[in-house]
């Protein structure tokens, strides 16, 4: 082939080039997955792990390329059965190595093109084109290398052929071929240095002219820090001056397989050029494992040394490699320790003075993306942020850089170039037209042009050198994403994650590490980016592992953070339990012995250390594990707020929603914890400790605001709304159902088993002495601070739950007493009539049977309406100081219903006065309660609503022969819970005659006739024991009166003579100064 007839310029080797890259890259990722799958017994072909083709498949393999088939009809019989199926399975896997065996072959011609046209390869002056050929050069090696590692390759092409020439009478076409190739790359450095023998003139120039680049490559970490690499701040007077270089370092990646690799295949050079040979070594030097691509790796030093032992007059270069091997593994480790030490210090201050002054991403963009890269060496946490702090800087200001290099194209480059087009001496009128465009398309760029700028060298060198700036240049304008991608892509992570793994968790482990913990979910942004088109059934599988794989990360700094918060908060709940009133009594007691001289305790006993003495520090240095904590948590949150969001594979992840989340799912945990309650011993918080503890918790939660951007008070919206419910979004239980069902069934069953009593003095349940005392104090459970505690924890919902639970148990005492009622209803109909025949009605009340049963299930709804007087009143204090003119207005509302307004409309004021804690004349919760026990006809329920009024005023009198009884003015009330009698009846009579729309007031009316009567008739009694305690029994009727709003004295009056009242107050007020 003559010079003459081929000319350089038409055979488009740059767009070759480029394209033979593109396509071995993709053809690297298809055979890389062919290994991977063929690597793992579950995407293996079954086909080579069938039992019954193992003896076929080893028979194709060892006869491989041959083809046999006649006389081996036992062995391949499965074949025929199977052989559709082979060629369907296998076909993908076939035409991948037809693929391969057609890139090698475009490979070699344009590397024959090349040699022919004797094309000019200088790094520093045809940098693009250099690039591109050795790109492809370790493509092409590197694949070839890949190929050889898949085991099966054999089995599966010969699987196929034999399948095809049992289908279609022949083999495939592309077989024999393709066979040959298989064995000729057995031993693929082998064959290649073989291969490269015409292309080693070439080869070599490229790579020496590496030796003004790849040097820099292995400077020490005191040369990079003596050379003040990175620093914009070391000469601030040149702090705007654009960053020059003759040629690109972003080489600086590839260089070190390049080199490598390329001197093996052109090895002739190593014993001719001193220059190759120094540069080969230096390269030995650095590193003993290169990246052949994504997680398969290449031991260069053990394939040199196999290669060169065998060839005669290669001693030297064999004992070099040794050499190098042992130099590469003592001192290359250390090396590399001591640039990321440099780098980590240079890159932080590099990312915060750009930061802080962002214009200085345009002259200074040279010097960015030439050493992006270089802190790859090892990849740990805080290199990798500082990088992705660094590629954010440029994707923000990314039309700052552009307007910057626009204008230093058309004001510098474009002037620089023209002179040095002008001074040529040799310029053909060609390479002259060529030339003025470049320089009128530059000149003509303005701001708003966007036009993308493709520029060819030529072989002067300052020509050249200038045209690689230029191309630099106007890459900044259309391609930074590309520069990103091309610089610091580190998608090659995602192949090596049980590593990026462990990595993660040392991160998160070390609280100085922690901060930078944002930039492995951030990695994941790259997985993407090392997908090919050729091979698009990875993208799902990539895609995949850099979702899990995120959410992973994020899920896992969220924990982290909220356990730090955690600790945090039960440090912070210890120092407020500190401050509760009961562990100021030993305080109290000891400051009182005090002052009478008294002298308590042992001697030389530790003072008592008083709360607040934590925050007393002698010096700065104490530093306490409260301070470690926060320490931590700030550097984590400062990881967790570094980005709003993130975008992988087209989702979006927002790592302050992790946290939030878990801090809900912790806040909620740890509210149902700190309630302490224990199923077994009926044991729980109190109201106020559990209250207390909240505030400590909620207190630390809103100081997170300070640390990551996250709305706190959402969390605590959504937590304490579904505690007020009776089970959580999860189904489990809520402090409402806890603290109601320890109400209902430790605190109220004990009332009713006689160990409590209400004191309406008090107005808190209290211990009466018994044998077996109870493991708690009712008081501290009951009284007016708990029940607003509990208010302000349960909220008004809650307190609706409580309240409905209550009423429950009501309705169902209810319920049992129209069943006594049912059992007397002859009796009662009889005595409602008869209350002014003393006789008639005595021998009556003989005959009515379970008279104390009523007097104690209405007790029991006494005592349980009390304590929902008490939970209400709480309620309403805790909401007046909560929202004052809110509860104003329902009262003023609720004040004044006309009384001629309808029922409906009267109960749906009464229930929003209820829910705010109000007191109403009927109970709407009540009325709901009692609703639902309709059975019998409206009339029946009606009489049975009535005789339940009649049987409990006609039980009254047997109240005064109980012992316990006896009415005491200092608790205002009854030890054995009678006064809440008054309660019971008035709530219990609204409510019912509510329902049936009776009169309530007609009905209490016939309740005081009879049950005064009743009263009376033991005023003429003369059995002590049955008149034990008349007067205690006397005073309900004045409470019932005084509880009522349908009753009035004056009514009473008529009934029952005030002076009795008055004289059995002053009787029970005797009898209780006497017994005192």
């Amino acid at each position: 082939m003559s010079r003459g007839a081929l000319q350089p310029s038409q055979q488009k080797l740059a767009e070759k080039l480029t394209i033979l890259n593109d396509r071995g890259i993709g053809m690297l990722t298809r055979i890389y997955n062919i290994k991977k799958a063929c690597g793992d017994p579950k995407a293996k072909p079954s086909y080579l792990i069938d039992k019954n083709l193992e003896s076929a498949v080893k028979f194709i393999v060892r006869k491989f390329p041959a083809i046999e088939t006649r006389n081996n009809n036992q062995q391949l019989a499965q074949l025929q059965k199977e052989k559709s199926e082979i060629l369907k399975n296998l076909a993908l896997y076939y035409f991948t190595f037809v693929d391969v065996m057609e890139f090698k072959d475009h490979v070699c011609e344009l590397l024959n093109t090349i040699d022919a046209c004797q094309v000019f390869f200088d790094i520093t002056v045809n940098f693009d084109l250099t690039k591109n050929y050795l790109d492809l050069v370790v493509t092409y090696t590197n694949l070839m290398m890949l190929l050889s590692r898949i085991e099966e390759r054999k089995a599966i092409i010969g699987l196929y052929n034999y399948a095809h020439e049992m289908t279609h009478g022949s083999s495939d076409r592309e077989y024999p071929r393709l066979g040959q190739m298989i064995v000729d790359y057995e031993n693929p450095l082998k064959k290649m240095m073989e291969e490269f023998v015409p292309h080693g003139k070439s080869l070599q120039d490229a790579l020496v002219s590496l030796q003004m680049v790849y040097p820099r490559r292995n400077l020490s970490a005191d040369q990079w820090r003596n050379a003040q690499l990175l620093s914009l701040i070391s000469a601030p007077s040149t702090m705007l001056n654009p960053a020059q270089s003759d040629t690109y370092i972003r080489y600086i990646g590839l260089s070190l397989f390049s080199v490598l690799v390329g001197f093996i295949l052109c090895h002739a050079a190593l014993n001719s050029d001193p220059a190759a040979l120094s540069l080969w070594k230096l390269a030995l030097q650095s590193s003993s494992c290169l990246c052949l691509f994504r997680d398969e790796v290449f031991h260069i030093h053990k394939s040199a040394e196999d290669l060169f032992v065998n060839i005669r007059g290669y001693n030297k270069r064999v004992n070099d490699i040794r050499e190098c091997k042992e130099s590469a593994l003592s001192h290359a480790g250390s090396m590399h320790r001591e640039r990321r030490k440099f780098l980590r210090s240079a890159l932080k201050e590099l990312a915060t003075v750009l930061a802080d002054q962002p214009g200085l991403l345009g002259p200074k963009a040279l010097l960015f993306f030439s050493f992006i890269l270089a802190c790859f060496l090892r990849h740990i946490a805080e290199l990798i942020f500082y990088m992705e702090e660094l590629r954010a800087h440029v994707r923000k200001y990314g039309p700052v850089m552009q307007r910057y290099y626009v204008q230093y194209l058309s004001g510098f480059d474009a002037v620089v170039l023209n002179e040095l087009v002008q001074n040529l001496s040799v310029c053909p009128e060609d390479e002259s037209i060529i030339m003025s465009s470049f320089v009128n398309t530059m000149t003509s760029l303005s701001i708003n042009a966007n036009d993308d700028v493709f520029l060819r060298l030529a072989d002067h060198r300052e020509l050249g050198k200038m045209m690689n700036t230029i191309i630099f240049h106007t890459k900044m304008v259309d391609s930074l994403v590309e520069m990103l991608v091309e610089t610091s892509d580190l998608s090659i992570f995602c192949f090596y994650s049980r590593a990026f793994e462990k990595m993660f968790q040392q991160c998160l482990e070390l609280p100085s590490q922690s901060r930078y913990s944002i930039s492995f979910p951030l990695l994941c942004t790259h997985f993407m980016s090392c997908t090919h088109e050729l091979c698009p059934e990875e993208r799902h599988h990539i895609g995949d592992r850099s979702l899990s794989l995120c959410n992973m990360f994020l899920d896992e700094m969220a924990k982290q953070a909220r356990n730090l918060i955690t600790d945090i908060c039960t440090e912070q709940c210890t120092l407020s339990d500190q401050l509760l009133p009961k562990h100021c009594a030993k305080t109290i007691s000891q400051a009182v012995n005090k002052k009478s001289k008294k002298q308590t305790g042992k001697k030389g006993e530790p003072e008592r250390e008083k709360p607040g003495v934590e925050s007393m520090r002698k010096n700065r240095l104490l530093v306490t594990n409260l301070d470690k904590l926060h320490t931590a948590l700030s550097e984590l949150c400062f990881s967790i707020n570094y980005v709003p969001n993130m975008m992988v594979w087209e989702h979006t992840f927002t790592p302050r929603e992790y946290l939030t989340s878990h801090l809900e799912i912790r806040f909620t945990k740890s509210i149902v914890g700190m309630t302490m309650y224990n199923q077994a011993t009926q044991e729980i918080a109190k109201p106020s400790e559990l209250l207390t503890s909240v505030r400590a918790y909620m207190t630390v939660l809103q100081s997170i605001e300070n640390y990551v951007q996250i709305d706190i008070t959402r969390v605590f919206n959504n937590v304490l709304l579904q505690q007020t419910q009776h089970l959580d979004s999860h189904g489990e239980p809520t402090i409402t159902s806890l603290y109601t069902n320890w109400y209902l069934e430790t605190l109220l069953r004990q009332v009713s088993n006689g160990h409590i009593a209400y004191f309406p003095a008090m107005k808190a349940f209290v211990n009466l002495p018994t044998e077996n005392e109870l493991t708690f104090n009712a008081e501290e459970y009951s009284d007016i601070s708990e029940m607003r505690s509990l208010s302000e924890l349960l909220g008004p919902y809650g307190m609706k739950f409580l309240s409905e639970s209550l009423m429950w148990h009501i309705s169902s005492q209810v319920a049992e007493l129209k069943k006594l009622v049912v059992d007397n209803v002859e009796v009662l109909t009889q005595m409602r009539t008869s209350f002014d025949k003393p006789d008639h009605m005595a021998a009556l009340f003989k005959r009515l049977t379970s008279v104390d049963s009523v007097l104690k299930r209405m007790t029991i709804i006494g005592v349980i309406l009390s304590f929902r007087s008490l939970a209400q009143e709480a309620l309403r204090d805790v909401l007046s100081c909560h929202i004052p003119f809110l509860v104003s207005s329902v009262e003023d509302f609720k004040d004044h219903i006309p009384r001629e307004t309808d029922m409906k409309v009267a109960m749906n004021v009464y229930e929003l006065s209820s829910a705010a804690g109000l007191p109403c004349e009927i109970d709407p919760a009540l009325v709901v309660a009692l609703s639902s026990q309709k059975s019998g006809s409206p009339e029946e329920e009606y009489k049975i609503a009535c005789l339940l009024m009649v049987f409990v005023a006609v039980s009254m009198p047997t109240l005064a022969s109980n012992v316990m009884s006896q009415y005491s003015p200092a608790i205002e009330g009854h030890c054995n819970n009678i006064h809440c009698l008054a309660k019971a009846i008035n709530q219990i009579a609204a409510a019912l005659f509510t329902i049936h729309k009776g009169s309530i007031e007609d009905r209490l009316k016939e309740f005081l006739a009879l049950a005064s009567s009743s009263l009376l008739k033991i005023g003429q009694e003369t059995d002590k024991t049955t008149t034990r305690n008349r007067e205690s029994v006397y005073l309900l009727l004045d409470m019932i009166v005084q509880e009522s709003p349908f009753l009035t004295m004056d009514l009473l009056e008529s009934c029952f003579p005030y002076v009795l009242l008055r004289n059995a107050y002053h009787a029970v007020y005797k009898q209780s100064v006497s017994s005192s």
